[in-house]
């Protein structure tokens, strides 16, 4: 019984936030997501850095289903939004396995940037670059934080910086595949990949062919999305 009246509890959240989307109380919406997360405050202060840390991609999901709801162009698909962040509320965030965790993380980036390219694609550079590495630096750390990787902080500020690094590239010419920005695909294929090699090699089951049809695997979807690239001054 409070099994079921915590998953009702749970899921008035985006029923809220849809009811202030439709409203059109966009920023109380995103201050309604921020401050589902007050749990992160309550302890003293040197325990915030880690609990944002932890929350983060949490954060990054649900600000960012705000920002899709607030641009859709009809009803349903804001309440397909709604449904689908209901479904993140209850059956994946709350997993703690190792695919469940990948699949966080990958989803929070995923989401995070192609929010931030699709409602800012025009914004200031510095701001893509930092935003992207952020993103990419949150991301990386939910995934490691499943392992006990001692060097789980050097290699998530490694992965930021190549996020960062990419976007900065990318972001003087903008491209996008149907309403998703090149360094969101670029970034979620390799990451993906990546982690992956990085499960497979961490669990002692990645041979050298693996690792050799993986790297050409990310590789060749690299050169894929650049080959039929539009490098032309439009959005694809």
């Amino acid at each position: 019984m409070s099994h079921i009246l915590h998953i009702g509890l749970v899921l008035v959240l985006p029923v809220v936030i849809f009811i202030l989307i439709r409203l059109g109380f966009v920023q109380l919406a995103l201050s309604i997501v921020v401050l589902s997360k007050w749990r992160m405050f309550a302890v003293k202060p040197r325990f915030w850095p880690a609990n944002i840390r932890a929350n983060a991609v949490d954060l990054m999901v649900g600000l960012s289903v705000v920002l899709f709801m607030m641009h859709s162009v009809s009803l349903w698909e804001q309440v397909t939004w709604a449904a689908l962040y209901a479904v993140w509320l209850v059956a994946i965030k709350p997993r703690s396995g190792v695919a469940l965790v990948t699949t966080q993380a990958f989803i929070g980036q995923f989401v995070a940037l192609s929010a931030l390219y699709l409602l800012w694609a025009d914004g200031p550079v510095y701001a893509l670059t930092l935003l992207s590495g952020l993103f990419c630096f949150f991301a990386a750390r939910h995934f490691l934080d499943a392992f006990d990787e001692p060097y789980a902080r050097m290699l998530a500020y490694v992965w930021g910086y190549f996020g960062a690094a990419l976007a900065w590239l990318l972001s003087h010419w903008l491209l996008f595949y149907r309403g998703v920005a090149q360094p969101t695909l670029l970034l979620g294929a390799l990451g993906y990949g990546l982690a992956i090699l990085y499960y497979l090699d961490h669990n002692d089951r990645l041979s050298q062919t693996m690792r050799r049809q993986f790297i050409f695997i990310m590789v060749a979807i690299v050169l894929v999305v650049l080959a039929f690239s539009d490098w032309g001054d439009k959005v694809v």
